[in-house]
């Protein structure tokens, strides 16, 4: 491979590298492949993937462990998913060997049950990619480790969190947490140090902000700039992947996505201008498998097919039919998930609109971190109120109220353990838990549509409703109750209650990750409704060889989705101008009779 084609990230790079950026921006693509170039280069590299949702294994063709496995064909590289539910499980072995010889069963079992939350789960995966950066764990040291992150709400998190233990656990040596005993944890808060001061140092660390030529995950790589800045991650460089150039000037679709591409570049918010830049080119092929991933970087090319739009005809239906149906219930809770990147806003966005089109009150509502449900609105529209699941001021909320019952009998000294306790970072899932819950238990009388984070911090959330669900169930268990008791996960299962639409692109990442998410959810009874197709080119007549040559990839993800993935399908075109504000909403989903704007 000719080095001297490579972005400049991965010429010069630092031990760590973290690729972050909103979900479907290529982070995955481009840590892979960089990680195979600094390997082909002669380096010992270790690529770790720090999403619960994470692709990896189709993308190389290996399976996935919480064990560094060797690439074939790549020689040096090492591939590591961080597992968090065997991350947990080993946790959780961890802490109560870590008790005193002493300690009664009784003990034994309250420190059981601490660990046996959601919040353990996230707490033990991060206590694992705290290792790597510590630079714990035998054999011969990685020259490189390269982190394939979780979209930008669950990374920013990740990395908040050595700063947010570091100083939770300076001088605490009193009661418990999440993290198990505070008397056992010395050498889990040397770690946390240690990670703190590498994620801190720029001759060590390098965070490669992901975006694609497009304003809206610009603007979230900005934020999240800023946000790694104020956190001590100053050493960051810009990637814009998937630069197209159209060489088809009589192509309307291709000329319209490079312009707007262009515009995008241009107009670079400051903080991100300031930074290094890198582009990388769309390619027309899926870079899936080591010699794609080899191209993706270095420009060589890969065998193509063309084929025409018009060859290419997907099943599905439009969105105003899929509003019909919703609004025909009357009420209910309408889930729009799937992999960050696919649109899963605008779709949620859109069919609340729809929704108030025929006349129904709508809650539009987000658990995302990012949230950007307000930005895709763009204005008010009667009869739908907008919310959202704010991490933050659900733990100030959530604090407040403990304080305020459990700690109302408790002395001074008491309370001030029950507040230290509280001001864990493990409490922002609970409190996030119980916001889900009211919205839940909102859409038994109206309509609540809600724009779930991207996969892996959703399934995160689904399994603290599944551990309340069954905490529940175990409580009431032998006393006469249950029949009376519904949880939050059962109104999930309810299909007249719960509609989950799973919102994908035709390429072959996000439908896998969304079989994936439909796997999970089927796992918890819970059946997704429908599946929607979003922004499909095989809609929009396009001739450009590039875009022809990457229309079958889309078929080839159409056709696999049609073959027994989905119930139902609904598809969205294209479109040259992004559908944002309530008009260009409306125009998606309006009914068949209406022909003026909501």
């Amino acid at each position: 491979m000719n080095t001297l084609t490579l972005p400049g990230f991965a010429t010069d790079p630092t031990r760590f590298l973290f690729f972050t950026g909103k979900g479907g921006v290529g982070k995955t693509s481009l840590s892979t492949a960089t990680a195979i170039a600094l390997a082909d280069g002669g380096r010992r590299v270790l690529l770790v993937s720090t999403d619960a949702a994470s692709n990896l294994d189709e993308m190389l063709g290996v399976p996935l462990s919480n064990q560094p496995v060797s690439v074939p064909g790549v020689p040096g590289l090492e591939v590591l998913n961080i597992d968090p539910d065997a991350a947990a499980e080993a946790y959780r072995q961890r802490v109560l060997a870590q008790l005193a010889a002493s300690a009664s069963e009784q003990e034994r079992a309250t420190v059981r049950e601490q660990l046996s939350g959601a919040c353990t789960t996230e707490i033990a995966a991060f206590d694992e990619f705290a290792a790597l950066l510590a630079g714990e764990g035998g054999g011969t040291p990685h020259d490189h480790v390269v982190f394939d992150t979780a979209p930008t709400g669950h990374t920013l998190r990740l990395l908040s969190l050595p700063k947010a233990w570091t100083g939770f656990l300076a001088g605490n040596d009193r009661g418990a947490s999440c993290l198990g005993p505070h008397s056992g944890l010395k050498m889990q808060e040397a770690r946390f140090n240690a990670a703190l001061r590498a994620l801190s140092d720029p001759a060590l660390t390098t965070v490669v902000l992901v975006t694609r030529p497009d304003p809206r995950p610009m603007q979230e790589a900005a934020r999240t700039a800023e946000e790694l800045s104020a956190l001590g991650l100053s050493h960051q460089r810009l990637a814009v992947n998937g630069v197209f150039h159209a060489s088809d000037p009589n192509d309307p679709i291709a000329n319209a996505i490079e312009a707007l591409g262009r515009d995008a570049v241009r107009h670079l918010p400051a903080v991100l201008a300031a930074l290094p830049l890198d582009e990388v080119p769309l390619r027309p092929f899926d870079t899936v498998g080591v010699p794609a991933l080899r191209a993706l970087l270095s420009g060589d090319t890969a065998p193509t097919t063309r084929v025409s739009a018009s060859e290419i005809a997907l099943s599905g239906e439009p969105l105003a039919h899929l509003v019909d149906e919703l609004a025909a219930h009357g009420h209910g809770l309408v889930m729009v998930m799937g992999k960050g990147g696919v649109g899963k806003t605008t779709i949620a966005a859109a069919l609340a609109v729809g929704l108030v089109q025929r006349g129904h009150a709508v809650h539009l509502t987000t658990t995302d971190p990012a949230a950007h449900v307000a930005d895709a609105l763009a204005g008010a529209l009667p009869g739908l109120k907008l919310g959202r699941i704010d991490p933050k001021a659900e733990t100030e909320a959530y604090i407040a109220k403990m304080m305020a019952t459990r700690g109302k009998a408790l002395d001074d000294a008491g309370r001030a353990l029950l507040l230290e306790d509280l001001q864990s970072p493990c409490t922002e899932e609970v409190a996030v838990f119980h916001a889900f819950s009211r919205v839940v238990n909102e859409a038994r009388t109206a309509f609540v549509v809600l724009d779930t984070a991207p996969t892996g911090h959703s399934l995160l959330l689904m399994d603290a409703t599944g551990a309340y669900h069954r905490q529940m169930m175990s409580q009431y268990e032998g006393k006469g109750g249950t029949a009376h008791l519904i949880t939050p996960l059962m109104r999930l299962q309810d299909a007249d209650m719960t509609r989950v639409l799973i919102v994908t692109l035709p390429e072959v990442t996000p439908v896998s990750q969304a079989a994936a998410l439909q796997d999970d959810l089927r796992r918890a009874h819970i059946e997704p409704w429908a599946w929607v197709i979003n922004k499909s080119l095989a809609a929009t007549g396009t001739h450009d060889p590039l875009l022809q040559a990457r229309l079958v990839g889309e078929h080839r993800q159409a056709e696999r989705i049609a073959s027994g993935l989905a119930q139902r399908t609904f598809v969205l075109p294209w479109l040259p101008q992004a559908p944002v504000g309530v008009a260009a909403l409306g125009a998606l989903v309006r009914p068949a009779n209406a022909a003026t704007a909501p």
